[in-house]
């Protein structure tokens, strides 16, 4: 890979990772500022509150999806990725300022609120923005290896999101990190979108798209990607599975441990914190594999773990009795989801031609984490709450399964033409058929 590909790989990467910081900062530092927007009372129904408020923000990316999915194939990736880091950088000094309860009421709760909005509508646009301009930007033969820097980025703004919390646990006491710590990360989200802001002024656009002859009138329309509607069920349907157990194992992790077997934040968080790190380092590895045997392989293993494996996994998570126990469990978990976030990024951007690739990869992925991802932690706490915690183990391990029937029956992505026309794609076969 050329040192051009590097250089469009790592401004991506980078502003990606800025991104996702700030959106998983709220879900790490949440325990934190639950008690600050909402009246005092039961903590897993302020936790609830909080989480809903995080689920209304996935419910925003479709729109996202569609606005940026649309600048995208229209302006070009460099357009959609700078728009996407603006619109993140407003949302974190939004939250950052808020007023509590005791000051504004229900006012501060509603200022959170925009801020998701805000920040749903960009990570929205910014997952297939930056999934398309990875799997652009790399070699053919290595697409899958640098698509999967995407959730090593990804995973890197949350480690660093939780590192930072494992700095402030450490020099701040919990009542100052309960009355005003919890904002500092949102003032750092926004430093740091500001610099990435300026590095992906200066970014290269993809010789695939600069090379695009399709017409500029059917760019990042729905009426293209009607055309295409087969994909674009086969992006909802593969992403379900996936989308619910990583934001299990990630975002919700650190409060299952904390609140259902009873470790302390401190441990909780550290756990999160080692697993992510070791799971960050198998991404480019099994995108690299899939470059070698193919994407469904690894979609098949991760769907069959997480199918049989989530309910033992998270049972035995939930009478964790200690640091180890709970790191080996969590670690279990997270090199099965490796299979479906290594290349979950390429696999969607292989199914789409140029023209409507953002758009395609964007609006039905953005639905499928509104309805399924998005809602993990709130459908986590409800089962909670409920009196059936082992209820969402279930649940994940249901979605998981119907993953699997799509991802036996889809036919192999790796060898795709990105270049190729409309034209092709109707002569060739549905990408819902399984390849000989």
């Amino acid at each position: 890979m050329g040192r051009q590909h590097w250089k469009k790989i790592w401004v991506g990467s980078a502003g990606n990772m800025v991104e996702w910081f700030d959106w998983f900062v709220y879900a790490s530092f949440a325990t934190y500022f639950a008690g600050a927007f909402f009246p005092s009372g039961n903590p897993t129904a302020q936790l609830m509150n909080t989480a809903g408020i995080f689920a209304v923000g996935f419910f925003m990316r479709p729109v996202g999806g569609w606005l940026l999915g649309r600048v995208g194939d229209r302006k070009g990736r460099k357009a959609a990725l700078t728009l996407t880091v603006t619109l993140m950088s407003a949302s974190a000094v939004l939250i950052a300022v808020a007023p509590t309860y005791g000051v504004a009421g229900y006012g501060g709760a509603l200022v959170l609120l925009v801020a998701r909005l805000l920040q749903g509508l960009s990570v929205g646009g910014e997952y297939a923005a930056s999934a398309t301009y990875l799997t652009e930007a790399s070699d053919p033969r290595s697409r899958g290896f640098a698509s999967s820097f995407q959730y090593v980025s990804m995973t890197a703004g949350q480690i660093a999101g939780l590192g930072l919390q494992i700095i402030l646990q450490r020099t701040m006491s919990d009542a100052a990190l309960h009355s005003y710590g919890w904002r500092i990360p949102f003032v750092v989200g926004a430093l740091g979108a500001a610099v990435i802001f300026y590095l992906r002024r200066s970014m290269l656009e993809t010789e695939v798209y600069a090379e695009d002859t399709s017409h500029a009138d059917e760019r990042g329309t729905l009426r293209a990607l009607w055309r295409h509607r087969r994909e674009a069920f086969l992006v909802v349907a593969l992403t379900m599975g996936g989308t619910v157990a990583y934001y299990t194992y990630t975002t919700y992790l650190t409060k299952y441990l904390s609140n259902s077997a009873g470790l302390s934040k401190q441990t909780a968080t550290l756990v999160s914190f080692t697993a992510l790190i070791v799971f960050a380092c198998l991404q480019p590895l099994a995108g690299r594999l899939s470059d070698r045997i193919g994407r469904r392989p690894l979609l098949i293993t991760f769907a069959v773990g997480s199918t049989f494996l989530t309910v033992p996994i998270m049972t035995l998570l939930r009478h964790a009795d200690g640091y180890w126990s709970a790191l080996g469990l969590a670690l279990l978990a997270l090199i099965v989801v490796t299979g479906y976030t290594s290349i979950n990024a390429c696999v969607k951007a292989e199914l789409f031609p140029t023209g409507v690739r953002a758009l395609g990869v964007a609006l039905p992925y953005a639905l499928a984490n509104a309805l399924f991802g998005g809602t993990a932690e709130y459908v986590a706490l409800w089962f909670k709450k409920a009196g059936v915690e082992s209820g969402f183990s279930w649940y994940v391990a249901g979605c998981a399964a119907v993953s699997l029937v799509v991802y036996v029956t889809m036919r192999e992505t790796k060898d795709l033409d990105l270049a190729r026309t409309r034209a092709d794609e109707e002569s060739g076969e549905s990408s819902l058929t399984t390849a000989s």
